[in-house]
């Protein structure tokens, strides 16, 4: 469950001959939730009301702050709540997910194949992440 994302984006990084032009925006979200198309849709949101044409934008990141699990806060008697019927629905978009692969269903406003990506050429291995990319070490 999270309830609050921050949503930023930065220009011109790494060029100093560029215009800069760095914007970030917390965003509370209406209730404790796990509900992804809720979370795409309000960090577009978000995205539209920071972003300025005419820049050439090098970075765009959303934090997902205060995560927990359900049953792990206490929760407003007054403030609304993540209905029963978008709980299913998480679970069975994270069950075909989990069975058919990552990105099998998403939100309508996820491309399949994007036309950007992420810069992987400076991309650390999972050392940290992953036992079977650990050094292995030998004394002999």
């Amino acid at each position: 469950m999270c309830k609050r994302m921050r949503v930023s984006i930065r220009t011109g990084m790494f060029n100093p001959d560029e215009a800069h032009y760095a914007q970030g925006v917390m965003v509370e979200l209406p209730y404790p939730t796990c509900d992804t198309l809720l979370m795409t849709r309000m960090a577009t949101d978000a995205v539209a009301k920071i972003f300025r044409p005419g820049f050439r934008y090098s970075k765009a990141e959303v934090l997902l702050m205060d995560l927990r699990q359900p049953g792990e806060f206490t929760e407003d008697l007054f403030a609304p709540k993540q209905s029963a019927e978008c709980v299913r629905l998480m679970q069975v978009l994270d069950n075909i997910n989990g069975r058919w692969g990552r990105g099998t269903l998403r939100a309508a406003s996820v491309p399949a194949s994007p036309d950007w990506g992420m810069r992987r050429e400076m991309m650390s291995r999972s050392y940290t992440t992953k036992l079977g990319e650990l050094w292995m070490v030998r004394c002999d």
